[in-house]
């Protein structure tokens, strides 16, 4: 789930291409010191410089919450459809809950310190939500692992549910919850961000905003297969938080229906 070198438009967001390859990060980053761990114990990690744009949270908070509402009650008929197939096609629980990690304030309001946090893992740690698409005993022996293309636990009903997103529509739920928003860095799961920060300096940055249903880098590229990978979505993600607005996260949106029906997908 190499940042491109690209300034902020606060006039025109819609002139962005989303279809345009991104470039390689730049060289320069700053040094920041993180408390990673629960003993409190500090050290350096490089990190770029990324300021979110500026945009109004309530206009905002607005935006997804009708958005989110709208898209429930429109679905909600294909949502009882889909439980029941669920439930019946495969052993058991139709929703599928999954700690992730979300937004961090603290690089901008002390307030963040009184957020519920995990081992330090760079943002607000939340329940997101899912129809289950595996088999129940799926990691077992493997434990956290990235979901790929024909996966083998996938059951014969999720395959086509992942195939269209379908397993998707319960985290509208999260963002009238305000954990997500509807356009957004995907979260991750904590014990992969973990693994990841170390790999990936700029990784961390992606919780300056709130986590979302879709985004550039879910248009642009398919499912991670390799570090490349996810360094090209971390690069997605960043030039999104620099370039967030209103206009662009309609135009995403209007990307997002071709692109899972075209199977160009990236979640």
């Amino acid at each position: 789930m190499a940042a491109p070198d690209v300034g902020v438009n606060r006039s025109v967001p819609n002139e962005i291409n989303p279809n345009v390859r991104p470039p390689r990060t730049p060289a320069s980053v700053r040094r920041v010191r993180r408390a990673d761990t629960p003993t409190r114990a500090t050290r350096t990690v490089e990190a770029p410089e990324v300021v979110p744009r500026d945009r109004s949270e309530r206009l905002s908070r607005v935006f997804n919450f009708t958005v989110a509402l709208l898209a429930l009650l429109l679905v909600s008929p294909l949502l009882i459809l889909l439980g029941f197939a669920v439930k019946f096609t495969s052993r058991g629980p139709v929703l599928y809950a999954q700690t992730r990690v979300g937004l961090d304030r603290r690089w901008r309001s002390t307030l963040a310190m009184q957020e519920r946090r995990l081992e330090d893992l760079g943002g607000q740690v939340f329940t997101i939500y899912k129809f289950r698409t595996m088999r129940v005993d799926a990691e077992r022996g493997s434990g956290a692992v990235w979901a790929q293309e024909n996966d083998p636990r996938v059951t014969w009903l999720g395959k086509y549910m992942r195939m269209l997103r379908l397993d998707e529509f319960p985290q509208f739920w999260n963002v009238l919850r305000g954990d997500m928003n509807i356009v957004g860095p995907r979260p991750e799961r904590p014990s992969i961000v973990s693994r990841l920060r170390e790999d990936i300096p700029e990784y961390q940055c992606r919780h300056r905003v709130k986590p979302g249903i879709t985004g550039l880098a879910q248009i642009n590229q398919r499912y991670d297969a390799t570090l490349e990978d996810v360094r090209s979505k971390v690069s997605w993600d960043l030039r999104y938080i620099r370039e967030q607005g209103l206009g662009l996260d309609l135009l995403i949106l209007l990307k997002t229906v071709p692109s899972v029906l075209l199977r160009h997908r990236g979640w």
